[in-house]
This record gives structure tokens, sequence and C-alpha cells, in this order.
């Protein structure tokens, strides 16, 4: 019998979508700043965004979802290439907020091919 692969190890599901996000923190030169944004994947313990503000791993940004004005504190946990959008950043939600995109989440039992289907 042949092990089941483990390429995916995510706390929860990803999903690929463009939701608007504010996004306000301090940044690198210790000035406040508060801009707007779009996600790229959301998932129930954070997201991967646009941010053109300069930042560092392990800062703490407010992020606000426009539709519902709910607010939630994260930390950047990966940084990677800029573009003309911004730099793609992931947050990491600092408490849990599954509910805070609005998106229901597949149960993790469903196979990542079946939502293709």
């Amino acid at each position: 019998m042949i092990a089941p692969l483990e390429e995916n190890k995510r706390r929860s599901s990803r999903v690929f979508i463009k939701l608007p996000v504010l996004i306000a923190g301090k940044n690198t030169d210790g000035q406040a700043f508060r801009e707007t944004s779009e996600t790229i994947v959301v998932n129930a313990h954070g997201a991967l965004l646009y941010l053109q503000a300069q930042v560092t791993m392990e800062t703490i940004v407010l992020l606000t979802n426009p539709l519902t004005q709910e607010e939630q504190e994260c930390r950047i946990v990966f940084m990677g290439n800029a573009s003309e959008k911004g730099t793609r950043i992931g947050v990491e939600f600092l408490t849990p907020a599954p509910r805070f995109w609005g998106v229901e989440f597949p149960p993790a039992d469903w196979p990542q091919k079946a939502a293709t289907a």
C-alpha cells in the first residue's frame, strides 16, 4: 500500500479569490500606513495579498474587511516578490477567525480535485 502524499500540510483549505481588504500598520521607517489592497488567496487562518508599504517579517498589521468592517490583527509570515501591484505578503491571524472572509471552506476530507469537477 502506498502512503498518502503529504503535499498539503496546511491547516485549512485555500481559496483563490480577489477580495478587497484594508491593511494598516507601521512600515520599516516606523511611519503609520493605511492602504487598500486585494487578496490573492485566503484561508481560515489568514491570506496572501499585495502590499505597497515596506514592511518586514513578523510585523503586526491590522486587516479590515470593508464589506463587514470586521478587523483582525495579523502577523506577516511570508514575503514574496514585488510587482506593480506591490509585494506579495502572507499574513496569519493572531486569533482564529474562520468567518472573517465570508467564505465557506470545504471540509478537510474533500479531495482538492473534487472541487474542480
